[in-house]
């Protein structure tokens, strides 16, 4: 179990007022009813003014929580406070009402429910505590109601201490699942504003690119005018020298400033065809070269069955995510990579082999999850794999890609493929 998914951190250990003020107007609405029907059409009596005292009480807090704490999101201290209240409050009335045999003795458990999702362990395990305390209480001693027991009928010990266990089990059980989705879905929700972080980055360089692009070919004339005009001056002046060298100097600069406005055109040129379409075996290529450069061992390329040749669109989300499985290839690699191609008009797909210690079998099944770890002794010195596998695998996904992993390839270590239904990704 991955206890980090049990803690949460401070700054998200607060609660949404107007979800806390909606739940507990929903509970004080059916505490009255259910109290009202009882009393006046079941004919069970008991303390009603009482128990409506309690619940006016309830009512009283809600319009204070309401309309008198500032804020939008309240701490983990200021939920709990008014999450320990609401349990003491239900407690009471169920002591008014029959105790643990009262139906409504289930919802004992919503407050720690509530804190397990939102609020911090601590809190959660104090209400629970408190909680579990209640009921055992409240399975001896309440005011019972007139009519549901017989006078000569005592119900079982054992049968009492059922209804205890059951819903202590039902604590226990949905508090445990409320703190685990609460930290899987951070996980996914950090992850997500990663995800879009690298595409808004991609995108903004593109948008610079381009703005650079601009800029160079409205610089170009001015530029071009003020070479001509410094040359007519320069013949227009003659022999004084000193002006003359301040003249060469302007044109030298002029003629400087052109070259790097020719460079940022042509860059941009080569940007646009960087977004254009490419033959997949020729963006693999690219892709490969690039770690040749930092790394010295064997990447090899085999496109033998690359029978369809045809182009794709060259988005950032293809080139980032395959570029995050093969730089995983090249980093657990001992010394070797095969990537091979294979397509025909039917299905495009790619096969990213090393010779690596493969994926450990503790989380082959959890790959492309945010924030994996493996226990492998093996893989304990990298990370990285688990966001930037995620980020990788929801990338190509986006674009039509289907992928799968296992333990062992042709090479020994960790195989991924990657697999795509031509349709979806060649450039219309």
């Amino acid at each position: 179990m991955d206890l980090s998914t049990l803690f949460r951190t401070k700054e998200n250990l607060n609660l949404d007022k107007s979800t806390l003020t909606v739940l507990r107007y929903i509970a004080i609405i059916g505490q009255f009813i259910a109290i009202n029907i009882v009393f006046f059409y079941l004919k069970l009596e008991f303390p009603i003014k009482a128990s409506l005292i309690v619940i006016f009480v309830g009512l009283l807090t809600n319009l204070f929580l309401q309309f008198k704490i500032t804020g939008n999101q309240l701490k983990d201290t200021y939920a709990s406070l008014f999450l320990l209240y609401d349990l003491f409050q239900l407690a009471i009335l169920l002591y008014l009402t029959g105790g643990i045999f009262n139906p409504f003795s289930i919802l004992l458990i919503i407050p720690a429910i509530v804190s397990s999702t939102f609020l911090s362990m601590g809190t959660t395990i104090i209400l629970g505590f408190i909680t579990s305390l209640i009921l055992f209480i409240l399975t001896h001693y309440y005011l019972p109601l007139p009519g549901l027991l017989f006078e000569n009928f005592n119900v079982p010990s054992f049968y009492k201490f059922g209804i205890l266990i059951a819903i202590l089990i039902g604590l226990i059980f949905l508090s445990y699942f409320g703190i685990r989705f609460a930290g899987e879905t951070k996980k996914r929700s950090e992850a997500l504003n990663k995800l879009q972080e690298v595409i808004a980055k991609e995108y903004e360089l593109e948008s610079l690119g381009g703005q650079a692009a601009a800029a160079a070919h409205s610089l170009g004339t001015p530029l071009a005018t003020i070479a001509v005009v410094a040359k007519e001056l320069k013949k227009e002046i003659g022999d004084n020298k000193d002006i003359s060298k301040d003249i060469d100097l302007l044109i030298s600069q002029t003629k400087r400033c052109s070259e790097i406005l020719k460079k940022i055109s042509k860059k941009q040129i080569q940007e646009d065809i960087f977004l254009s379409s490419i033959k997949l075996e020729d963006l693999l290529e690219e892709i490969i070269d690039s770690f040749k450069e930092t790394s010295s061992k064997k990447i090899d390329l085999i496109s033998d069955n690359d029978n369809n040749k045809i182009n794709i669109e060259r988005t950032p989300e293809i080139i980032y995510g395959l570029r995050n499985f093969i730089g995983n290839a090249v980093k657990f690699s001992k010394s070797k990579v095969k990537i091979s191609l294979k397509s025909d008009l039917n299905k495009i797909e790619i096969k990213i082999n090393d010779d690596g210690p493969g994926i450990p079998n503790d989380i082959i099944k959890n790959i492309g999850e945010p924030y994996i770890k493996s226990k492998s002794i093996e893989l304990s010195s990298n990370s990285g794999l688990g966001l930037g596998t995620f980020l990788g695998k929801t990338l190509l996904e986006r674009q039509g890609a289907n992928l799968s992993f296992k333990r062992n390839g042709d090479l020994g270590g960790a195989l991924v493929v990657i697999s795509w239904d031509p349709k979806k990704l060649t450039n219309s």
